[in-house]
């Protein structure tokens, strides 16, 4: 009889076990649109589910802090504001263009959020795309400069100090809401999970339960969407962000005019890079969003004016595809690619 009930006994511990293992292994997915972008979330876990939820709750917040498409949101009534009055804003949205402001100093003007009112000129990725003219173009240059943006620290206050001149966070947000969805995914405990906004932010969040490292395919610039990619990054936890011109777009007399522009120029960026992906590890504070502005930088700036500031910085590594199908990688790049495409030659 004692031998009957301590083999119950085990079998009642090992349930227990296996029970406890599935719980942790569950996994959650889920799709949503927000941000103008489709955005998916895999974790796993007992309370993966409440995570996500609550999650891409707080993507809504910051959304409708940071849109330049809701009249009610910061940037909207800094924008509305622009060269007539400080505008209080939400301590995020201080943080947001603080950062920015920093990275513009940094790059030399290669990123900078005030490029708002040339995106609206060319207005690519909308109905009302076109190439404006350089008369048009040279109005709206003195209106680009991140050195006209004011803030007020004592009041959480934004001013634009001159008429005319808008802001676009376009370049950050998603990295921003990404450091935010980790946060949130942390505090319900979660431990393992991929976060994917828009493709443009990633980031892998512990270990997968299989303990084998993520995959991330990076797409081919010159193929549709899940139709190729340029290789798959095998991943532990860190932040990933890709910019390229193929996202939004337009051809015209076998010219590619993309929506990633040079706010010195107030063209697209020409500067022979058509995609560039930063990987930075996940013990840098704010790293999703630094990998968004980041990739903007390197784009903009080209190979060898960005791989220095890449360099300079820790934890911080970058590797870019050029117009001559050559791939390019900083001095710290450490990340693993496997089914390098056959299309590109790497340099370095």
């Amino acid at each position: 009889m004692a031998k009957k009930m301590f083999a119950l006994g085990m079998c009642i511990i090992l349930i227990l076990q296996l029970s406890a293992c599935s719980r942790e292994n569950k996994k959650i997915d889920k799709y949503v649109t927000k941000m103008d972008t489709v955005m998916h979330i895999t974790a796993y876990g007992s309370n993966a589910s409440e995570a996500i939820e609550a999650a891409y709750q707080r993507v809504d917040e910051i959304e409708k802090m940071a849109s330049t498409s809701i009249s009610t949101s910061d940037i909207c009534k800094i924008n509305q504001g622009a060269g007539k009055e400080y505008v209080k804003v939400h301590p995020e949205i201080i943080k947001i263009i603080k950062t920015s402001i920093e990275y513009s100093k940094l790059s030399s003007g290669a990123f900078d959020i005030t490029v708002s009112p040339l995106i609206s000129l060319w207005g690519i990725g909308t109905k009302s795309e076109n190439i404006p003219t350089d008369s048009k173009i040279k109005v709206k240059l003195p209106l680009v400069g991140f050195n006209n943006i004011s803030i007020n620290y004592k009041d959480n206050s934004v001013k634009l100090m001159k008429t005319g001149m808008a802001i676009d966070l376009g370049g950050i947000a998603k990295g921003f809401t990404a450091d935010e969805v980790v946060k949130v995914l942390k505090k319900y405990g979660v431990k393992s999970a991929i976060i994917n906004l828009g493709g443009s932010s990633i980031y892998t969040l512990g270990e997968k339960p299989d303990k084998a490292l993520w995959s991330v395919g990076i797409r081919h610039p010159r193929k549709e969407k899940n139709d190729g990619f340029i290789g798959i990054f095998k991943m532990g936890e860190s932040a990933l962000s890709t910019s390229g011109d193929y996202e939004r777009f337009f051809i015209k007399d076998n010219k590619r005019y993309h929506h990633i522009l040079n706010p010195s120029t107030g063209y697209p960026a020409d500067a022979g890079v058509m995609s560039d992906s930063i990987v930075i590890d996940s013990s840098v504070p704010d790293c999703n969003m630094l990998a968004d502005i980041l990739t903007k930088v390197t784009f903009v700036a080209g190979v060898d004016k960005g791989f220095k500031i890449i360099d300079s910085l820790h934890g911080i590594s970058c590797m870019a595809v050029t117009t001559d199908y050559k791939i390019y990688k900083s001095s710290k790049w450490k990340t693993q690619v496997d089914n390098l495409s056959s299309d590109y030659k790497v340099v370095k």
